[in-house]
């Protein structure tokens, strides 16, 4: 009994495996891929004979692996997708067993321009801005898409680019970017400064001065996105402070093409909710209204670009003399914001 059961458990460990087909190595013969063309991700389908022992899955170009899960193989199938880090254009992919053998077939990535994240989303002539992405090293030209001028590339790797703007007729649009597979257009959109009514960039815009309660807003050079300052401002322990932005004269009159309010805000030592509040507002100045809520992230600068149409802030027959940023608190400490580029924009 004994000898028995030990040659059971040695029968099971020889045949025991990951999971993948008990197959020799063997030729391979590939007949097909499907589809041929593809982007990062998208799933393949290989067909042949001896694809139950492939072991690796190489994309010519730079060399890229593509990960697979070998419980998948059979001999005559294999499923994969393109890697997300497929370099485009037209290459062979690959594939070799356990034995060494390898075999190939040609493929054509396609692997369009994509921007996740952009440094800045308002610009002047000269302002340079890095985007984050991926397949950003081949593009070989940008433009502001509302009016076809050309954006200087300044630098450029597979996940970020350099650019600088022009001087631009535009007042906000996305980008193109073309490379090697095609042009894309982003989903962000870059606003010219010079078309916004700026209440606040590296000083006051005309017509603008402090409005702020408790401590005045102050110019800071050492925190700022745009530009070579911000406003700073110290929200006081138990206060109801806001930073205001003053217009006496001349005042704004409600005008229906301004469609956003722009901010940037540097949070403070811990999370918190600044309120918008204006004058020309339904619910008057001071007053809370939570459709009007901003949560402010710590300790970084947090991008807002909220559609008038959606918050309290004007209406018909109303003049925009204050535009403020409020605060319930705070409760246990003094808390420093910075503000940068406030504009309305058409």
């Amino acid at each position: 009994m004994i000898i028995f059961g030990v040659a059971l458990i040695l029968a099971a460990c020889t045949e025991d495996t990951d999971g993948s087909p008990n197959v020799p190595p063997g030729n391979l013969n590939i007949s097909s891929v499907m589809p041929d063309t593809g982007s990062g991700g998208t799933m393949v389908v290989l067909t042949g004979n001896g694809l139950g022992d492939i072991r690796s899955i190489i994309f010519e170009k730079e060399s890229v692996p593509a990960g697979f899960q070998s419980t998948l193989n059979t001999e005559t199938h294999l499923i994969f997708r393109v890697p997300p880090d497929a370099i485009g254009g037209e290459q062979n992919i690959y594939f070799t067993n356990s034995a060494g053998k390898t075999s190939s077939i040609p493929f054509r990535v396609l692997a369009y321009p994509s921007v996740s994240t952009a440094s800045n989303f308002n610009f002047t002539e000269g302002t340079q801005i890095t985007l984050e992405g991926n397949n950003l090293g081949d593009v070989q030209s940008v433009v502001i898409d509302e009016t076809g001028e050309e954006v200087t590339i300044i630098s450029q790797e597979k996940r970020q680019i350099v650019l600088e703007f022009p001087s631009s007729t535009s007042t906000r649009s996305p980008l193109k970017l073309t490379n090697s597979t095609g042009t894309m257009t982003t989903t962000q959109e870059f606003i010219n400064i010079d078309k916004a009514l700026l209440i606040f960039g590296d000083t006051y815009g005309e017509g603008f001065d402090d409005g702020s309660w408790g401590d005045a807003g102050v110019i800071s050079n050492s925190e700022f996105v745009s530009g070579t300052a911000s406003l700073g401002k110290t929200y006081q322990q138990g206060n109801w402070h806001l930073i205001g932005f003053a217009n006496w004269w001349p005042t704004v009159p409600y005008d229906p093409s301004y469609t956003y309010l722009t901010v940037w805000i540097k949070g403070a030592s811990q999370d918190y909710s600044l309120y918008i509040t204006t004058d020309a507002s339904e619910a008057g100045f001071g007053n809370y209204v939570d459709q009007n809520k901003l949560d402010v992230k710590a300790g970084v600068w947090n991008y807002f670009k909220i559609p008038l149409a959606d918050i309290d802030f004007w209406s018909e027959g109303k003049t925009l003399q204050q535009l403020g940023f409020r605060i319930q608190g705070p409760d246990k400490q003094d808390e420093v914001f910075y503000f940068d580029d406030v504009m309305l924009v058409k």
